[in-house]
């Protein structure tokens, strides 16, 4: 994984994870790595890895279960709702980015309105 300098990596590796839970690649109640497992696998201080997992558990997105292991949630309400979400925020930063270009909105539904055609 490539990091962006300007963003803390573990805002980078939680991203990455929430990706793969609303693309489907993590299915609903599925068992996420360990915490030294998650730590190699995306190349970061386990300290890190453990900030990670305590920020997708704080927002709902997975739980820990004692002597079990971290999992992801099973409700796929949230899941459903964190999709939303991130698709709001991706629609925003693209909509920002065509009114520095001197966009509209209307500019930006009658290209899309093209593409479809």
């Amino acid at each position: 994984m490539n990091y962006d300098p300007m963003v803390p990596i573990w805002l980078q590796v939680v991203n990455r994870i929430k990706e793969s839970i609303v693309t489907g690649r993590l299915l609903p109640g599925a068992k996420l790595p360990g915490g030294r497992d998650l730590a190699v696998q995306f190349e970061i201080n386990p300290n890190t890895a453990a900030r990670v997992y305590q920020e997708l558990e704080r927002e709902g997105l997975c739980e820990t279960r004692r002597g079990l292991g971290t999992f992801i949630t099973p409700e796929q309400s949230r899941i459903d709702a964190l999709r939303e979400r991130m698709a709001l925020d991706a629609l925003n930063r693209f909509l920002s980015s065509l009114k520095a270009l001197g966009m509209t909105r209307e500019d930006a539904a009658a290209m899309l309105n093209m593409k479809e055609e």
